[in-house]
Parts: C-alpha cells; structure tokens; sequence
C-alpha cells in the first residue's frame, strides 16, 4: 500500500499490554516501521502508532496502537484508555517468568474496567530469538492464552519472526467478533470506526450496546 494516506474501510484501536521492558514498543517499531533498535526509551505514559493493513482483499482496516508504559506509577494513566480500545495484545518476554505470572492480572485489570464492554485478546510470547534463555514452555503460554479465551504467538522484534502474523491474528479476530456481534459498535466509542456499513445489532446485543450512552 502507498505510505500516504489509503482509504479504510475499518478503524480498529489496539491498546499493547504487558510489564515494562517485554517489548511492546519494540514490536511496534518492528511491525510499523520494519526496524529494531536495541535500546529504546521506556515507554511514559502512552505512545501512539498507525498502521495499515489489507485483512482481505479489498478490506482496508487501519489501525490505532495505544502503546502502553508498564510500569505501576503510569497505571491510572493507561487504565483510562482501555474503554476505547477494541483489541488487546497481552505480551510476556519469554525469558522472563515473572513478566508471563503477570498476564493474568492485567487480563483482569482491562475486563475489569470495561465491564461489561469486551476486549478482543491475544497473547503473545515475545523474544522468541532467545531460545536458550527461555523460561516459559509453550504448551504452557497455550494453556494460559485458552483459559483467557484468547490465541497463543510467539514473535521477535530483533529476527522478525511471526511479528507480522500476529498483528494479522489480532486484526482478524477483531473484525470476526465485530462480524458475529460480540464487539457491537456505536458512534460514541472509539473502539471500532467504520466507512462500511455495519452489521445490524441482534436483540441481545441491544443491551451491549447501552454502553454507548455511559
């Protein structure tokens, strides 16, 4: 696609989740601007990246990432962006046990505060380059990613490997559970914008989308 500025058919905002120093901005870059940089400034507060991507032919979705600092002084910052966030990508550095025992609770932080509002998740394993250093297996991040009702990745910044895949993963549930209505949209959340007519809430999703008016 052109680098100015292509036409969407969706707008999905992705808010990245996960402790201080796993990675989440050196995805981002990664997956943005195709670079990766050794040393990155921790995030402060919330960072914002674009990116484009065509999820099927002829379907244009652009995305909004809301890059997240990790650490708990900057939590009430982050934690008012979650409501207006359609996806959620939870990452753990795969050498870092601590940064996987950590998932669960901020799972439970953003389904939390969105109650009862729905995030789209998935789980990602990330410095999957530093195999020798590993400390979480992967049938036991499986495990992990199936009982938050999420999908299970392992990606690289610095090597590449699958960065690109789970951002399609996330982006293909997003548009999947705005398809079968579990994500009912509404002009006053910013989750999800569209260009594209919108399919038509079923009754039981009437009451989702009260949510709309808080």
């Amino acid at each position: 696609m052109s680098q100015g500025c292509p036409r969407w058919h969706y707008q999905f905002r992705v808010i990245m989740l996960g402790d201080s120093t796993v990675g989440k901005s050196s995805l981002l870059r990664r997956y943005t601007e195709g670079v990766f940089l050794d040393a990155i400034n921790q995030t402060v507060g919330v960072d914002f990246y674009v990116q484009f991507v065509e999820l099927e032919p002829g379907l244009q979705v652009k995305l909004q990432f809301w890059d997240t600092a990790g650490q708990e002084r900057f939590r009430s910052v982050t934690r008012s962006y979650y409501r207006n966030s359609a996806g959620g990508m939870l990452l753990f550095d795969l050498t870092n046990r601590a940064s996987f025992e950590s998932v669960r609770r901020w799972h439970q932080e953003v389904t939390d505060t969105i109650r009862p509002s729905h995030v789209v998740f998935l789980l990602v394993g990330h410095k999957s380059d530093l195999a020798a250093e590993r400390k979480v297996g992967r049938r036991e991040a499986e495990r992990l990613a199936a009982s938050l009702g999420a999908q299970y990745i392992e990606t690289s910044a610095k090597d590449g490997s699958d960065v690109e895949r789970a951002f399609q993963m996330l982006t293909a549930a997003i548009y999947q559970a705005l398809q079968s209505g579990l994500l009912p949209p509404c002009e006053a959340w910013d989750g999800v914008k569209s260009r594209v007519p919108l399919p038509a809430p079923r009754p039981k999703d009437e009451e989702k989308r009260k949510r709309c008016a808080c």
